[in-house]
């Protein structure tokens, strides 16, 4: 079948990209779902720092790719071998597909998924194989998904069902932002009620970790980033105290504000200088959690004495450590309980024509979440 999608033939492009337009919406060829696969009708796509990452060059992937990964969708078709999905199934992608039989997936990890990375790293769909092409030439995949498209083939491995009769906007932000940055705070570090939290870096990951420390009941939820509307932003989620990570005493500051740091630091940004933050404010015994994906050549230095002096703890989260069949659905009944908020997230609601303005948008980091409401 002919659709619509968001093609990225060259990453490096310079800003503004309303002007050098690195994003092409072209009419390209969608193979129809193979052993199983699942033809899905995207409905509504986020644009996060991940598809940033790749068109500014600082996340390298083959091109050309299709992009987006943050989505929600319908269910059209499923191909052979497909027994969990039907057609008219509401669904939320997920960027991880997990085979089930690799290490980590045998291990209850599927955020880990060993076929899953390679495939996101290749371009391809879990299997292997594409289904995307503009004649004879192959389209990469994004991390299996390519959301922003009318259409997309993914794994069944995938995709979530979800039962919920919430709007496909909202329903989006669980695919990424929120089994992300919830995640990280409830599976990863596994905050303990009474305790103090940062979250450096307040774009929609660290807005939901800082909603997910507020929801596991820290005591103290401190706002770090160097943009006041988002320090203002966090205030009204419930953080209790915020600072702006341009001040050079930064530091100094939070480690008088919490006598002595916090227990838990996240980095959410995906810059050296934010991690360096996070570390610093994490007191004696803490735990420092970061689920930046900054470029793979950047490298992040600590004083190597105090991991041993001062028992700190460094851990990487990806996805959340989430196991998305459990902790979407979880999640998002917290949504509706009142108790995970992520919606008041939604700050802009674009068209597909309009993406190479979003992303200008989304790198300003005015802008939390902005969803691409793709037409009926």
């Amino acid at each position: 079948m002919k659709i619509r999608s968001a093609v990225l033939r060259s990453s490096g492009v310079a800003q503004p990209y309303a002007e050098s337009k690195p994003i092409h919406i072209e009419e390209i060829d969608l193979d129809a779902p193979q052993e199983g696969e699942v033809l899905i009708k995207i409905k509504a796509a986020s644009l996060c720092h991940s598809d940033l990452s790749v068109i500014n060059g600082s996340r390298p992937r083959p091109l050309p790719m299709a992009l987006g990964h943050e989505a929600s969708g319908v269910v059209e078709e499923v191909g052979p071998g497909v027994v969990n999905f039907k057609k008219g199934d509401k669904v939320v992608c997920v960027f991880v597909p997990s085979c089930g039989h690799c290490i980590p997936c045998a291990e209850g990890r599927p955020a880990l998924c060993e076929p899953g990375a390679k495939a996101n790293g290749e371009g391809t769909l879990l299997n292997g194989g594409t289904r995307l092409h503009a004649g004879e030439e192959t389209i990469g995949h994004h991390v299996g998904v390519s959301a922003f498209s009318e259409y997309a083939v993914v794994s069944q491995h995938s995709l979530v069902k979800v039962e919920e009769d919430l709007p496909f906007e909202k329903l989006a932000l669980f695919g990424c932002a929120v089994i992300t940055g919830v995640g990280a705070v409830v599976n990863t570090a596994k905050v303990r009620f009474g305790s103090t939290v940062a979250v450096v870096g307040l774009g929609g990951i660290g807005l939901s970790a800082l909603l997910g420390a507020v929801a596991a009941g820290a005591r103290e939820v401190i706002a770090i980033d160097i943009n006041e509307k988002k320090l203002q932003q966090a205030k009204s989620l419930g953080a209790t105290a915020v600072f702006n990570s341009k001040d050079p005493h930064v530091v100094q500051l939070v480690k008088e504000y919490t006598a002595g740091g916090v227990d838990y630091a996240f980095e959410t940004a995906g810059v050296v200088p934010a991690m360096d933050v996070a570390y610093a404010i994490t007191k004696r015994g803490g735990t420092t959690t970061t689920t930046g994906l900054p470029h793979p050549e950047h490298k992040f230095a600590f004083p190597y004495v105090t991991l041993t002096a001062e028992e700190k703890t460094i851990k990487g989260s990806y996805v959340g450590s989430c196991v998305p069949l459990r902790d979407i659905p979880n999640f998002i009944n917290m949504m509706k309980s009142g108790k995970l908020p992520v919606d008041q997230l939604l700050s802009n609601i674009i068209s597909l024509d309009e993406i190479n303005e979003g992303f200008d948008l989304l790198a300003t980091g005015d802008n939390s979440r902005i969803i691409i409401k793709m037409a009926d």
